[in-house]
């Protein structure tokens, strides 16, 4: 028998007998290994542990403990739920539509007659521990994109027909367990039986339009999670507990700081108090952008049409656009910001002296997000970006930079924020020549490597004129977010002629960085509502103390304490209700309001504030003035 060479990650090679399984060289190089093997990527493509490996190629060892081998088990776990909902209905009635492994778990899509309830996921549940119990091996079929197509037709599965039918490849792979199968490119686990019966959860049933698109037909879509180890499911049952709780829709209407309406969907509606929050984290981006040499600038929401066209977001974006006519003329409302910062910069000529130049906007921009996607104010039709662009000389690329991540640092670190690093290249649809990418995606690796940054590569997710890096933020719950970015671009000013006159007295391109930090706010408040559930640090809570006092023999002094507060800037009110204290100590906890002021005799006598944390309870009796100092350098040092 012929022999073939295998190299593994490390570049060492191994010889083996030519027809050996990823699965057999996996327990050749060790028994704990070859138990924890799920696939492989053979030649950097994805396979299955049993793939068959006929002539010499590069292997890496795909384990159930790494990211890759949990989303191959997830996607086991969604085809064991499609069969289990084909069992327990009229498979006849059933009908497929997508069933993809998702960050944190699984979902499948299903045409049904009827719409499936809570306790249908109960009976969805048994059926798949069943299935795992029966350990049904996972066999991969292959036939040609006609058999296949007659196939599914055969099966009456008119979705996967659809999905056949727009292939370009002449081979399509199934898979097949016990009487089920399904349209799938794998790889998969080899039986249902290494799936654990123990360490599934089905969570909730909702409505998902076919391929998101609102004109066809809305599906049931079942979500799940699993894990190979049941402790691990139980502690992300947990982390979704304490979600819900903290879900910044509800604490958004509880602590009264904004409010969603039909009548405006997708456009989120602030109130006072949420108001309050937002001027203080736009008071402190514009303070730090100061100090970081940023010239703030307000630009149009609505431009002519040929701007987009021009600026390339007419090829990429007009789908997820508004638009409206202005003097006969079409015209749109942007969905960035771009465009109209370049404007400003052609808006005279520029010196190399006058490189690198910095413009900050606050800038409204507006996304026709499906309404199937919208989420309070996670994904919104209108939002505030905290755009800047950065002209600047090609010697200055590093330098400017190195300066957005610091102040990417110097922003997020008050919020108390963890984050990681992603260097986002070239996408599918990109604007540009090759090389002037390469010249920008080594850019950002040697400014992110010269500050010392931890950074993953995520080929493909660049925006479609620049690579960029992201910042992934990590709440409390251990939940990534991603909000800032940077991104490097050569195309925008060749498309827009931009220019600058050189040291020698001639024109020259400067380079543009398009960078966000908060990115979105509104996006950005819901994240720290949900990470401090509602308790917002004291610098940034609407009402930052309120005085409650004992009777209304008490309410004159009350007010005193109030004013004297409220004239160094701190936010206070006064309780006057007539309720019970221990009533109104209770709603301001639920109000989140940091600390508790009680007032009655021995306050007005002694000139003092009894102190309560809305977390640490009594405190004590302070002076007012000694109350005062610590509480402005608490909001001051935004601790």
């Amino acid at each position: 028998m012929s022999q073939v060479d295998i190299t593994l990650p490390d570049n060492s090679v191994l010889e083996f007998d030519e027809g050996v399984t990823v699965r057999e060289v996996a327990f050749e190089i060790g028994p704990r290994l070859g138990k924890a093997t799920i696939a492989g990527k053979v030649d950097s493509k994805e396979v299955d542990a049993d793939y068959v490996i006929s002539e010499d190629a590069e292997l890496e060892i795909i384990t159930i403990d790494s990211e890759e081998g949990l989303e191959i088990y997830r996607h086991s776990m969604a085809h064991i739920m499609a069969q289990a909902v084909e069992r327990i209905y009229d498979s006849d009635e059933v009908q497929l539509a997508i069933g993809p492994a998702i960050e944190d778990g699984f979902y499948y899509d299903f045409d049904v007659p009827e719409n499936f309830s809570d306790n249908d996921l109960e009976k969805i549940e048994e059926e798949m521990q069943k299935i795992i119990e029966e350990d049904l091996e996972i066999e991969r079929i292959e036939l040609s994109k006609k058999e296949a197509i007659e196939k599914m037709k055969e099966l009456g599965e008119d979705y996967k027909v659809e999905m056949l039918e727009e292939l370009e490849d002449d081979t399509v792979s199934f898979y097949q367990q016990g009487n089920f199968i399904d349209l799938c490119r794998g790889p998969h686990l080899t039986s249902t039986g290494k799936a654990n019966a123990k360490g599934f959860k089905l969570l909730n049933v909702a409505g998902a339009y076919w391929r998101g698109d609102e004109d066809n037909k809305m599906l049931q879509r079942i979500y799940g999670t699993a894990f190979p180890k049941k402790s691990d499911l139980e502690e992300h049952l947990h982390r979704l507990e304490e979600a819900k709780k903290r879900d910044h829709r509800k604490l958004g209407q509880q602590l009264d700081l904004f409010s969603l309406h039909d009548e405006g969907k997708g456009f989120p509606f602030f109130h006072p108090k949420g108001m309050t929050v937002r001027n203080e984290l736009i008071d402190f981006w514009k303070e730090e952008h100061r100090k970081a040499g940023y010239k703030e600038i307000k630009t149009p929401i609505i431009l002519n049409q040929d701007l987009w066209k021009q600026s390339g977001h007419w090829d990429h974006y007009k789908e997820d656009m508004y638009f409206t006519e202005i003097d006969e003329e079409p015209h749109a409302v942007k969905p960035m910001n771009c465009p109209g910062g370049i404007l400003v910069y052609k808006d005279k000529m520029r010196s190399y002296r006058d490189l690198p130049i910095r413009m900050g906007e606050l800038g409204l921009v507006h996304r026709h997000e499906r309404s199937g996607t919208l989420h309070g104010l996670m994904r919104v039709r209108n939002f505030t970006q905290d755009d800047a662009h950065i002209f600047c000389l090609q010697s200055q690329i590093e330098e400017e930079l190195t300066g957005v991540i610091k102040l990417v640092d110097r922003i997020y670190a008050p919020f108390g924020f963890n984050y990681r690093v992603e260097l986002s290249t070239k996408p599918d649809k990109a604007m540009g020549a090759d090389e002037l990418w390469e010249k920008a995606t080594d850019a950002l690796r040697e400014a992110i490597e010269a500050n010392g940054l931890d950074y993953k590569v995520n080929e493909g997710d660049g925006a479609f004129y620049g690579p960029k890096i992201d910042f992934h933020l990590e709440d409390c719950l251990g939940r990534t977010w991603q909000c800032g970015t940077v991104q490097l671009d050569f195309q925008m000013p060749e498309r827009f002629d931009l220019t600058y006159i050189g040291q020698d007295g001639e024109e020259h391109r400067p380079v543009m960085i398009h960078r966000a930090i908060f990115g979105s706010l509104e996006r950005f408040m819901g994240i720290l509502i949900e990470h401090y559930a509602g308790a917002f640090p004291t610098w940034l809570a609407p009402i930052q103390a309120e005085v409650i006092p004992i009777t209304d023999d008490h309410l004159d002094y009350a007010y005193q304490v109030k004013e004297e507060l409220a004239a160094t800037g701190v936010r206070v009110e006064v309780d006057a209700r007539q309720e019970k204290v221990g009533y109104k100590i209770r709603e301001a906890q639920v109000q989140q309001i940091p600390y508790m002021l009680i007032v009655g005799d021995d306050e007005i006598e002694e000139s003092t504030v009894a102190v309560r944390d809305r977390r640490e309870g009594d405190l004590g009796s302070f002076k007012l003035e000694e109350f005062k100092t610590d509480i402005i350098e608490e909001i001051e040092n935004k601790a």
